[in-house]
């Protein structure tokens, strides 16, 4: 994207073809179109950002805990500072019968990542830190179809994908674009299955290229200076999305729905989401709130190709290296020096014992 309009598509396909009409299940990029829902229902008045999420719903409560749950708002979910510690993570499932009830998925999600409870819980002291929480969009989920009274899909096709003639989007697939879904693929080439989720506003987000470049024009700014927003968001909420509301080492990392990925002028940032889900989808958008420039990655069949395609347009424009690359690479390096100090440690074992049978006297 540049200045706000479709500056280049690139397609790659290994068998079936694919364009900007394809559609893709895009992971957790799901929670930043989502956060724009529920950023709708703020606007509306329908709910408060700092209210107790507890006010909001019925059909399930978080667990009593060692924690107040009245400090759960709807900006900490959204921030992921509620203080939940469900680390999801959801891995969905293969036959769609066998999907969750909501809430049933919120009390222990069956389809939770291994060695992950499951829990949607409070497990530290909300706004005390940074967690991130798959559970915590299940839960917004939640409080979207209490307060609007419909079903979630319902809700953002008639607050969001319909007014933006977004006919490509939804969270549950219908058999009219089945058609036109992509291929899933493992790591080695080999076809993977189709998942279904209970968490949707999570992960669940089925939409085309041609699609997001209409939701990524929401953002960039109009003839006046300000982001056009398409009618949907007002510029102040638009702006409160992508303000940093946690920071870690001195950095901004996460607004409102919204990674923040580096720095920019006029206080702002590089903004957007990942995706990420095991079989390997990857998906990415980032954009440019000065510019309007950004870029938008839809993959599968690989872990990561799509966060290190769009993180090195980062880098690329500015010079720098976003926080999403900078973990990759870090993660990398900390291997890399662990192998090292075991080799080195290795080394010295076995210089040591060269030593010591050299100076052991030989038998007669």
């Amino acid at each position: 994207m540049r200045d706000g309009q479709v500056d280049k598509e690139i397609f790659f396909s290994h068998n079936k073809p694919v364009d900007r009409n394809t559609i893709f299940q895009v992971s957790s990029l799901s929670k930043f179109v989502s956060a724009v829902g529920i950023m709708k229902l703020v606007e509306l008045k329908t709910i408060d950002l700092d209210t107790p999420v507890s006010h909001y719903v019925k059909r399930w409560q978080l667990p009593q805990s060692e924690f107040d749950n009245e400090q759960v708002s709807v900006r900490r979910l959204l921030s992921h500072t509620a203080g939940l510690t469900d680390g999801l993570g959801y891995n969905g499932f293969e036959n769609r019968d066998s999907v969750q009830t909501l809430e049933a998925s919120l009390t222990k999600a069956k389809d939770a990542d291994g060695g992950i409870s499951g829990e949607v819980r409070v497990g530290i002291e909300p706004g005390s830190a940074w967690k991130y929480s798959g559970g915590g969009f299940t839960l917004l989920q939640l409080i979207a179809e209490e307060t609007s009274g419909q079903s979630f899909n319902e809700f953002m096709t008639s607050n969001l994908f319909t007014p933006l003639n977004m006919t490509s989007s939804t969270y549950i697939l219908n058999d009219s674009l089945n058609n036109r879904l992509c291929e899933f693929y493992n790591t080695d080439k080999t076809t993977a299955p189709h998942y279904y989720y209970t968490s949707l506003a999570a992960t669940s987000l089925y939409s085309s290229l041609a699609d997001l470049e209409t939701f990524f024009q929401i953002f960039v700014k109009g003839k006046n200076g300000e982001p056009i927003g398409r009618g949907q968001l007002k510029p102040e909420t638009l702006q409160l999305m992508r303000e940093g509301h946690w920071d870690m080492m001195g950095e901004e990392i996460y607004g409102l729905g919204s990674m923040l990925y580096i720095d920019i002028e006029d206080n702002e940032d590089i903004f957007g989401h990942d995706g990420k889900s095991t079989p390997p989808i990857n998906t990415a958008i980032r954009i440019n709130p000065v510019t309007g420039d950004g870029i938008i990655v839809l993959e599968t069949g690989n872990p990561d190709l799509a966060t290190r395609i769009a993180s090195d347009w980062v880098y690329l424009k500015t010079g720098k290296v976003d926080t999403l690359l900078f973990s990759m690479l870090l993660g990398k390096t900390i291997t890399i020096a662990l192998v090292g100090i075991l080799l080195i440690i290795i080394f010295l074992i076995g210089v040591a014992q060269w030593r010591k049978k050299r100076k052991t006297p030989a038998n007669n």
